[in-house]
């Protein structure tokens, strides 16, 4: 589920930002089908530089977790180890960016 801002759960995200090695025209159609916005940059024809502001966030994101070895080497035969670690990976990298910015005030 995709939580929105205010009001209740969305099932589905409005909209989908790729660059062009998502772009397809099964991939459009079956976006569309789903009532999904699509924003992918064509081949030819357009520039993935606008599609930056949305992608580099998540990119930022995988990369603080890649910092932790246990999760960028899967060692954990378990799914239910693996989401252990992901979930504490994923605690320490709030925590430490909400001190950050606390003990700058």
């Amino acid at each position: 589920m995709v939580r929105s801002r205010r009001g209740p759960r969305r099932r589905r995200p409005a909209k989908l930002h790729g660059d062009k090695a998502y772009h397809s025209r099964e991939r459009r159609r079956w976006l569309r089908e789903r009532q999904i916005g699509v924003r992918l940059a064509r081949p030819g024809v357009e520039s993935s530089q606008r599609l930056g502001r949305h992608r580099y966030k998540i990119e930022r994101s995988i990369a603080w977790l890649g910092s932790y070895r246990r999760l960028n080497v899967r060692w954990e035969r378990k799914a239910s180890n693996f989401l252990a670690m992901l979930g504490i990976a994923c605690t320490l990298i709030c925590y430490k960016h909400l001190a950050k910015h606390v003990d700058g005030f």
